[in-house]
């Protein structure tokens, strides 16, 4: 005959088990919310392309984006992340996040006191700084990385889905180790071609599928704080 569980011995399995559940769900939402998993703006939708353009050249910042960055991808710069005093490599040479804030000067932004500002504000957003410095900071993809998560909308990873990948995303790889911008040209396939620096012969490629992609952002500064709208003078 087996043992008969009592009342009490069942109230302290359901509590145990209550407990049990009440961990695992902290510590999922934890994962979810402490790691680089990519948070998605489902709202959004996939082909949604802001029209804000910020510098009033009759191109929205989108395009411009795109402009830029083609603009470093055809003077092909020397592949060299050295430290630059004063921040900004010269023309000839650069790696994957000069693309990034060339393509926003080209929209009329200085992504360099964006992020900037953003640190002096936020300094806890940006674990990876202990002392910031203006002169690197923007070209790191860890900090584009916590700028873009919070100012950004986030998109889906999966490139697969053709039509959620519009000209002007932005797209970090692997553990934050490449960054490159979506670009207006497509595969026979629809896939878009990535304009990007890591050195290779050809700056504007199809090379999405390359590394695993773990950030994809459509930027709309609509959604920025005004006092981040920070213009390039240049």
């Amino acid at each position: 005959m087996r043992p008969s569980v009592s009342k009490r011995d069942t109230a302290l399995i359901l509590s145990a088990a209550a407990l049990a559940c009440v961990i695992l769900f902290a510590v999922v939402y934890t994962f979810v919310y402490y790691t680089d998993l990519p948070r998605i703006d489902s709202h959004i939708p996939e082909d949604y392309v802001p029209a804000f353009d910020f510098n009033k050249n009759g191109n929205s910042d989108a395009e411009d984006l795109v402009l830029g960055a083609r603009k470093d991808a055809q003077n092909h710069p020397t592949y060299d992340g050295s430290y630059q005093p004063g921040g900004y490599p010269p023309d000839d040479i650069g790696v994957c996040t000069d693309v990034i804030w060339r393509a926003f000067r080209a929209a009329g932004y200085s992504l360099r006191d964006m992020i900037d500002a953003d640190i002096r504000t936020r300094p806890e957003a940006y674990p990876n700084i202990d002392v910031p410095d203006s002169s690197i900071d923007f070209r790191r993809v860890k900090n584009l990385r916590v700028f873009f998560d919070t100012y950004a909308i986030s998109l889906t990873t999966n490139i697969a889905k053709t039509n959620a990948w519009q000209p002007g995303d932005i797209v970090i790889f692997g553990d934050d180790t490449h960054i490159g911008i979506v670009s207006d040209k497509r595969t026979e396939s629809g896939r878009p071609l990535l304009l990007h620096n890591g050195g290779q012969d050809e700056r504007e490629e199809d090379a999405l599928g390359n590394d695993r992609v773990t950030g994809h952002y459509r930027f709309d500064a609509s959604r920025l704080p005004e006092e981040l709208r920070i213009a390039w003078e240049g």
